[in-house]
Order: structure tokens, then C-alpha cells, then sequence
């Protein structure tokens, strides 16, 4: 995946950048403006005014977090994993501008009153390098170490990552209690993207009202796009003018896929839509009409099935069910929409974290957008991507 550079860039630069680069784009350290009792209840409301809210797919206003850690010996725990395939901003960012990850931890950390700071990244991230260069350039007041995580898909989930800090087991511990109550050796946690961190450095540097003028996102853009990769736009922008400044479709499309894995098919007709207004993380999946959107979602389905913790019963039983399903469907089971007009409410909320609720809106939405080719096999056994391909 490459990185699209735009006009409006400006938590990316064109190349990574040491700490002396980094400065000279973004000036010093803001730690000390922030700092003591009434710095750190300064920041937060700030933070708050600018509306910052998390990056890595749930969109928690990053104020309440911050607030919510209370207690002695707080930790910090910065998310790099970016489980999902279809997600690579995380990695561009520790890559290229490591020093504003950077500068939101040592941010968090102080509104926190943390004594210790974890930046994780999935084991054989290419963007280990980078940031352990750029660890070794700094003094910071709150040290920082690097830990490597299973390279599976629920091991980034948040109380994944506060399991395996504290167990070594990097298996979701369920949604009670929260980090910020018990977290990381028992002790109060903050779990933040590394995206939203890097946000955090930007909003204490500008101050909210600046930040929530200029605010831009990075958005993982993939499919039958020209310029497949990273691209830092305008927030608010629609989806179909993102995609525009991806160097615009190869090919016709019949639908985008928008959130990840875990995330929402909308009909071409849709894109108009901003990305905002969809959960999930930052990313978009352009699906041609040479493609078809049962297949693709059945490979996802099974591929999410498979990287369940199989801890709880919507994972265990309920993930390779819908799998079954739709793989059942495309090959044309006239009994498998019924099923998985079941069994698809059933799992939503029943989980021990979001895992089984976004392979749910995954299946969901796939079998609204894709009502054609349901009904072509099903009722025709014959696939519509293949009759479009055949014209």
C-alpha cells in the first residue's frame, strides 16, 4: 500500500521524520504548557471542546477517557496493532511521524498521571523500526516500551491488549471492568489509537478551536481504486470525493465496503455519505461489478470466524454458523437467508467484546446491498458476476 499525499495533509509528512523534522513542523514539546493539577484539567477540557474522539473504529470522545482513569500508577497503553487487513493508516503514521504518536503519549500520560507508557504494535510490524528510532532520539518524562502482539485479529481489542500486558493471554477478558477502572496489572489504564494520540499533540499545540477548523482523516483506501493506500483528507469529506482524491475507480462499482472487516456495504448510489456517519474504522473497499459481493463477504465471515477468541458463545457457535451460511448461499442453499435471518440478531450484543456484533453488520448490510445476487443464487444457482462477465 502506498500513501497518497493531498494539500491538506497535515499529520502525515512525505517522508518519516526525525525528531529535529519533527520540530521544525510542529515546534517543541507542549507538555509544559499543560502541566500540574490545573494544566492536566486544562487539557482535558480542551481535548473536550475539540471534540477529539477515537480513531481506532469505536469513536469515544477521547475527553471521557482521559477523565475516566483515576487511581494511582496509571498506565498508558497506545494501540499500533491495526488488526484489520483492510486498515493501514496506524502503520503509515508510526512509520512516517512517529514523534506525534509520541508527543500524544507523553500528553495522555501526564493528563493521566501515568508512571509507565506501552506503545503495541502486532509482532513483525515493519513500523517497529521507525519508532524505536524514534524512542531513542528522546527524553521523556513517562518511558515508553515497545511490545510485540499476537498478529490476530481480536488481540487489538482493548481489554485484548490489558490481558495480554498483564497475562500474557492476548484473548478479549470481556467488557467488565473497563480499562480505566482495572486495567494493566490491575491498575488504571487508558487504551488509545495510536492515530488519536498523534490528534491529541496536534489539539494541544493548536488549541480546539484551530483544531476543529482545519481537522483532517486518514483513511485506508483499497479495491478498484487507482491509487490504493493512505490518504489524509478533510473530515466531513463524502465518501464518493474521498475516493476522487484516491486517483478515482479503475472500473465500474457496484458498492463500497466502509469500516473494515467489521464493517458497513453501501451501494454506490450511497457514497455520498461521510465517513462519519459510518462505525467502524477509517477505511474504504471499492468493489467493482466484476466482483461479487456474496463471495467477498463469505471469505470475510470465515476469515472472522477463525479469528475468534472462542471464549463466549456468539464466537464459539454463532461466528462459524453465519460463516457456514453465507458460503452456503453462494452456492446456492435456498434455506440459508432464513437461517441467517435467525440467527444474524441473535449474536449482536452477546459477546464478550464487538467482535461477533461487527461480523454481524458485515452479513447484515451484505445481504441488503447485494439483493440481486441473493436472489440470482438462490433462486437460479447462477452467480451475477459471472453473467455480467459472460455479457
Amino acid at each position: 500500500m502506498t500513501t497518497v499525499f493531498t494539500p491538506m495533509a497535515r499529520t502525515l509528512p512525505s517522508h518519516r521524520q526525525d525528531l529535529a523534522a519533527h520540530e521544525r513542523t510542529h515546534g517543541g514539546s507542549p507538555l509544559a504548557a499543560f502541566s500540574g493539577a490545573e494544566g492536566r484539567r486544562r487539557f482535558v477540557a480542551e481535548v473536550g471542546a475539540a471534540d477529539l474522539r477515537g480513531r481506532g473504529g469505536a469513536g469515544f470522545p477521547t475527553a471521557r477517557k482521559l477523565a475516566a482513569v483515576q487511581g494511582r500508577r496509571a498506565v498508558v497503553v497506545a494501540n499500533g496493532c491495526e488488526g484489520d487487513p483492510l486498515s493501514h493508516k496506524d502503520n503509515a503514521l508510526l512509520t512516517l511521524a512517529p514523534h506525534l504518536v509520541l508527543d500524544g503519549v507523553q500528553l495522555a500520560a501526564q493528563a493521566v498521571a501515568a508512571t509507565e507508557a506501552v506503545l503495541c504494535v502486532h509482532r513483525g510490524s515493519t513500523a517497529i523500526a521507525s519508532v524505536l528510532a524514534a524512542l531513542a532520539e528522546r527524553r521523556d518524562p513517562t518511558p515508553v516500551r515497545v511490545v510485540e502482539i499476537p498478529p490476530r485479529y481480536v488481540a487489538s481489542e482493548e481489554s485484548a491488549l490489558v490481558n495480554y500486558l498483564t497475562t500474557g493471554d492476548a484473548r478479549p477478558a470481556g467488557k467488565e471492568p473497563r480499562p480505566a477502572e482495572r486495567g494493566v496489572g490491575g491498575r488504571p489504564t487508558l487504551v488509545d489509537n495510536v492515530d488519536t494520540l498523534a490528534q491529541l499533540a496536534l489539539v494541544a499545540r493548536t488549541g480546539a478551536d484551530a483544531y476543529r477548523r482545519s481537522r483532517t482523516d486518514l483513511v485506508t483506501v483499497g479495491g478498484a481504486v487507482r491509487g490504493p493506500g493512505v490518504v489524509e483528507v478533510q473530515a466531513g469529506l463524502p465518501i464518493s470525493d474521498l475516493l476522487v482524491r484516491a486517483g478515482g475507480a479503475i472500473e465500474p462499482v457496484q458498492a463500497v465496503l466502509v469500516g473494515g472487516y467489521g464493517g458497513t456495504w453501501l451501494p454506490w448510489a450511497a457514497t455520498g455519505t461521510h465517513l462519519g456517519a459510518v462505525p467502524g474504522i477509517a477505511s474504504v473497499y471499492v468493489l467493482p461489478v466484476s466482483a461479487c459481493g456474496l463471495h467477498f463477504t463469505a471469505k470475510m465471515l470465515a476469515q472472522l470466524a477463525g479469528e475468534s477468541a472462542r471464549q463466549c458463545g456468539p464466537c464459539m457457535f454463532g461466528l462459524p454458523a453465519i460463516a457456514g451460511d453465507f458460503a452456503a448461499l453462494v452456492q446456492g442453499d435456498t434455506d440459508a437467508v432464513a437461517r441467517l435471518d435467525r440467527r444474524l440478531p441473535l449474536v449482536t450484543g452477546r459477546g464478550a467484546c464487538a467482535h461477533p456484533d461487527g461480523a454481524v453488520r458485515l452479513g447484515a448490510t451484505a445481504l441488503g446491498v447485494f439483493r440481486d445476487d441473493v436472489t440470482s443464487h438462490v433462486r437460479h444457482r447462477r452467480c451475477l458476476t459471472r453473467a455480467r462477465r459472460a455479457a
